[in-house]
């Protein structure tokens, strides 16, 4: 427990809070700290990683784009490949998309459907789980490339935004794991 609680402590204690942005009301939590502290970044790593393996993924998707940040070392340290989800658009060649609700209006995601298999099993990893319309999307994206959902690990989950609720059925018994619950 002593482990546990010292990473948590570390991390908690290289997230700074930016009131009013991106807007008046909101409370942002930066993760630049963290990622600018080595020891930090590290600890983040290797708690994900740890995820991953006892996962038994074969591939980390990342969401675009604190999921990049994350994801990629993630995959590195657990031996296994990096997917990006990104936004529509901004990938090359041929995509699978997948559109989703946002709270005021919709947005949409696409993966290169030939980097996945019926192989594979995709733990996402992505900085905060919110409202979970990404991730959800995600999942849907995984599942049509022909892949297996291995699960969602996220650094941060913002319980009060109700994310878990709404992604769980997408999970289909799929573990959904939140180093920091705030």
């Amino acid at each position: 427990m002593t482990e546990l609680t010292d990473i948590t402590t570390l991390l908690l204690s290289r997230i700074r809070d930016v009131a009013d942005y991106p807007e008046p009301g909101v409370m942002f939590k930066d993760i630049t700290p963290l990622l600018a502290d080595p020891a930090a970044f590290t600890a983040l790593t290797d708690a994900l990683a740890e995820i991953a393996v006892r996962a038994e993924a074969t591939k980390i998707v990342g969401l675009e784009a604190r999921g990049f940040i994350l994801g990629a070392p993630v995959a590195v340290r657990a031996g296994i490949g990096f997917i990006p989800v990104r936004k529509a658009g901004k990938l090359p060649g041929a995509t699978l998309s997948q559109a989703y609700d946002l709270e005021y209006g919709s947005a949409e995601i696409e993966v290169h459907a030939e980097d996945l298999s019926a192989d594979d099993r995709v733990l996402v990893v992505d900085d905060v789980l919110a409202t979970g319309g990404t991730a959800e999307a995600s999942l849907q994206l995984i599942r049509r490339a022909g892949a297996e959902v291995a699960g969602v690990a996220v650094l941060m989950e913002l319980g009060f935004l109700g994310g878990r609720g709404r992604l769980e059925p997408a999970l289909a018994g799929a573990p959904l794991e939140a180093l920091l619950k705030l």
